[in-house]
């Protein structure tokens, strides 16, 4: 990587200097993220799309596409930076988009460095100073809200008319993946299979009571205030976009109450489906038990960390319903 670096920044037009430094970035799963920083100060953040950089291995009986498909490739990344950009939403500069191997043996993108940190490190240390962030991140969303599509699907099948889930609802789409992470799920866990017949009622009675909708708004996937970063002119900026899709906005907003927590209400929208966000909220957690038991699978190094999410989830999944 070090030896390619300074060949990928002049390609990009940033010049040819020595990089002092290339530093793998924590948290990658399905591509490698790495700083590129060279003496004058400047650095910038180099994504690698390879399989050596992937650690998913193929969810069993899962879609090849879709929304819930793997969200993992330089044209996903390219088209819902697009998409997103054209909603009002901040996401890292691109300097260099690469498909041709040549500079490296992946496909690459350079993009910025927004180095003012995340926006869960700032709620952690200054809430105050997060309030102002928050609000412009709620208007981000509502941005999102209003950028609509009558197909669903990743932004790249949508904008290139892929026939993607013809005659699916998102609902439909949700209970089908939920199934099948609960039987990934208590094929790993044992109190998880002991309760699978009692969770896949209450998963299909849940899906029962959501009543059809036409219409499907833009959503990241899986926001959390980890995949927001702070310019420095204190504005969001949204990253992990790959995921991006058309879809029932209360699935964006499951996964924001979640991450968010006791601050999810300065980000929430009025008028989301109750029974949606009740039927994928459970099927929230169902995903974060077999999702993570399964990225352990494919070799991720960070397993404790894994473990935890996953142990967290079976709490949740197991208490009585109220």
């Amino acid at each position: 990587m070090t030896e390619r670096a300074p060949g990928i920044l002049r390609a990009a037009g940033l010049g040819g200097g020595p990089v002092t430094d290339v530093t793998r970035l924590r948290g990658g799963s399905k591509k490698g993220v790495y700083r590129l920083s060279r003496g004058d100060g400047f650095s910038a953040v180099l994504y690698v799309w390879s399989t050596a950089e992937d650690y998913w291995p193929a969810e069993p009986g899962g879609d090849e596409t879709g929304p819930f498909a793997h969200a993992s490739g330089i044209g996903l990344f390219e088209a819902s930076a697009r998409h997103l950009q054209r909603a009002g939403v901040r996401v890292p500069r691109t300097y260099l988009l690469d498909r041709s191997r040549a500079l490296y043996p992946a496909d690459i993108v350079l993009a910025e460095d927004v180095r003012g940190g995340t926006l869960e490190e700032l709620l952690e240390a200054d809430p105050r100073a997060a309030e102002p962030v928050m609000e412009r991140l709620g208007d981000m969303l509502a941005a999102m809200w209003r950028q609509r599509s009558d197909r669903i699907g990743k932004v790249a099948e949508v904008a290139s008319a892929a026939s993607v889930a013809v005659g699916l609802s998102c609902e439909r789409i949700v209970l089908d993946r939920a199934l099948r992470q609960l039987a990934g799920a208590g094929d790993r866990v044992p109190s998880v299979a002991a309760a699978r017949p009692r969770l896949e009622d209450r998963l299909r009675a849940l899906a029962a009571a959501v009543t059809p909708r036409a219409g499907y708004s833009l959503i990241h996937g899986e926001l959390g205030p980890d995949h927001v970063f702070i310019d420095d002119q204190g504005q969001p900026v949204v990253i992990d976009i790959e995921g991006a899709m058309y879809f029932d906005v209360e699935w964006e907003h499951v996964f924001l109450r979640l991450r968010f927590g006791d601050r999810y209400g300065r980000l929430a929208l009025s008028g989301l489906d109750q029974r949606r966000m009740d039927l994928y909220g459970l099927a929230l957690d169902l995903s974060l038990i077999e999702g993570p038991l399964r990225l352990l699978d494919g070799g991720f190094p960070d397993r404790d960390f894994m473990l935890s999410i996953a142990g967290w989830a079976v709490e949740r999944v197991l208490a009585p319903a109220g």
